[in-house]
């Protein structure tokens, strides 16, 4: 579809205060123009991503059938493998993975799907319906199955899954509606459940989002979620009122709970407190079921930097029990990162990035937590000038972690995992004998900082926050050039470069002390429209314990 580019950045005062200084830096101009106007960066859904076939128009979605396969992967054994089937190319990215903890060769793994047609005279439509690659194998073999059957909702994106204890599936998504080929009203956040691991959906409404890009009403974004016990899981989601033109007026954090397998979920409510610049909150489960949640909050506004916050909820309704706890700050403010297209991004690139990541639960100590981002904190010369050129500075971005022992009410100092280049976008989990694995997007392999591979830190020890890592990537992958998805060239050192890999990707543990990896990936090439460049790709990996 052709984008309605809703970008939102932080803050408003800098508008203002630097005028004319905003144009300088190659393709500035065309990067920011007048879209730098709220105080929070709220937009990191699909449709607000760049299109990735230049000129692409909304289409109509392809027939498929709940419960019915789209496509299976040839059987591999390879390390790394590739989840994608279909046989006319389109990318995947912000890939999320659970495991059935019943049965752990049935794994699901969620992602952006985008699906690309080539119309007579040579117009492209596109539709973006988020699929469930499936296994029961182990990940030798994959199979993609659809989550929506019906038009209701024209896109979905931002997927998020899970099992609970008794090996019932969710996927959570936002999903779109379009009132015209470039406008979509706000989108609904929506759960789908399945019992038969992965292959049939039974999707649900959580909460409905109100008016449109630009209009009054209430934008929902980033949505996640996590599952416990027989028939329990916890969705929660950013919420940002809109006033007249889509003026940002807050960001606040929801939670809503079912347990029933989903059938039916809890009024959405308040988690986030009295803070009001909150976004993107991820769930997690505790060893005695207490659940905890993670979200970033934009406290500084001078500096545009966050604070990571934590809020205990209940776990029979989703509401807060105590006011969020600050972990720290985050050093992922205005002038922390180079930008690109009105959006933060690294040294000799065009995507655009974040600090988020997530919390993650010890099953072997109950108030044991850790909180997983990454920042710049390590980058020499920051605050750099007001939206620095990406090909203009070097940048340093580092895994940073801390640490609770008592429930989350106190968190130690944030730790680094130093390295060389650009660490992005990680994700933390314990494995059951309760050593923290984080993954994560990984230049340190090439000494231009420009191509990632995958990468798994491994605690040493219990509670050290000492980490030796291995590269899970077999191949990797360059986002400076060359990609047939997302692509633009402000720099003719790095033509076609990539705007867009998502905004995460994940790990999970295994119930036998392991971990799987499900990343985008862009080593293979892509053929669409007869031109050949790489492709983006959802990943996967087995690492053993």
């Amino acid at each position: 579809m052709t984008r309605f580019r809703v970008t939102t950045l932080r803050p408003r005062l800098f508008v203002l205060a630097f005028g004319a200084a905003l144009l300088v830096g190659i393709g500035a101009s065309a990067a920011l123009g007048e879209e730098i106007q709220q105080p929070v960066d709220y937009s990191h859904n699909v449709v607000d991503a760049p299109t990735p076939v230049a000129g692409a128009v909304f289409g109509t979605a392809p027939s498929v059938k709940t419960g019915t396969a789209i496509c299976s992967t040839q059987t591999s054994n390879a390390a790394n493998v590739n989840t994608d089937c279909e046989t006319t190319p389109g990318p995947h990215n912000e890939t999320s993975i659970a495991v059935n903890p019943i049965s752990p060769q049935n794994m699901i793994g969620g992602a952006n799907d985008y699906q690309l047609g080539l119309n007579p005279g040579g117009s492209v439509s596109e539709t973006v319906l988020s699929r469930a690659h499936v296994t029961f194998d182990g990940g030798k073999t994959w199979s993609m199955y659809p989550i929506y059957s019906n038009s209701a909702y024209q896109a979905t994106g931002d997927p998020a899954v899970a099992f609970d204890a008794s090996g019932h599936a969710y996927y959570a998504t936002l999903g779109f509606r379009f009132v015209g080929p470039t406008n979509a009203l706000n989108p609904d956040v929506l759960v789908a459940n399945s019992g038969d691991g992965g292959k049939t959906w039974d999707v649900k409404r959580v909460a409905a989002g109100s008016g449109n890009f630009g209009s009054v009403g209430h934008l929902l974004d980033k949505e996640y979620i996590a599952a416990w016990g027989d028939g329990n899981a916890i969705v929660t989601y950013g919420d940002f009122p809109l006033a007249q033109k889509g003026a940002f007026v807050g960001g606040h954090i929801y939670a809503s709970v079912t347990h029933d397998y989903g059938s039916t979920w809890s009024a959405p409510t308040l988690i986030s407190g009295s803070l009001d610049q909150a976004f993107v909150a991820v769930p997690t489960v505790a060893a005695d079921g207490k659940i905890f949640v993670a979200f970033l909050n934009t406290t500084d506004l001078n500096s545009g930097r966050d604070d990571y916050e934590v809020v205990r909820v209940d776990p029979a309704t989703g509401g807060a029990l105590e006011a969020p706890v600050k972990v720290a700050t985050v050093i992922d403010g205005l002038f922390d990162y180079p930008w690109a297209f009105g959006r933060q991004t690294y040294e000799d690139s065009l995507f655009r990035t974040w600090a988020a990541g997530n919390i993650t639960a010890d099953p072997t100590n109950a108030q044991h937590l850790a909180v997983v981002w990454s920042d710049m904190r390590n980058t020499t010369g920051i605050p750099f000038a007001p939206f620095a050129d990406p090909y203009a500075v070097t940048t340093n971005s580092d895994v940073i972690v801390s640490q609770s022992f008592d429930g989350g009410q106190h968190w130690s100092a944030p730790t680094a995992l130093t390295r060389s280049g650009d660490q992005f976008m990680p994700w933390g989990a314990y494995d059951k004998n309760g050593r923290l694995r984080i993954g994560f997007f990984d230049r340190s392999y090439d000494s231009a900082n420009h191509m990632y591979g995958y990468s798994l830190a491994s605690e040493t020890s219990w509670g050290s926050l000492s980490f030796s890592t291995g590269q899970v990537t077999t191949v990797l992958s360059d986002p400076t050039k060359n990609d047939r998805w997302f692509a633009a060239t402000l720099n003719p050192d790095f033509p076609r470069a990539t705007t867009f890999l998502g905004d995460y990707s994940n790990i999970a543990a295994t119930p036998d002390g392991g971990v799987v990896a499900y990343w985008t990936d862009m080593r293979e090439d892509a053929t669409f429209a007869g031109v050949t460049r790489k492709g983006e790709d959802a990943f996967f990996a087995k690492i053993a314990p």
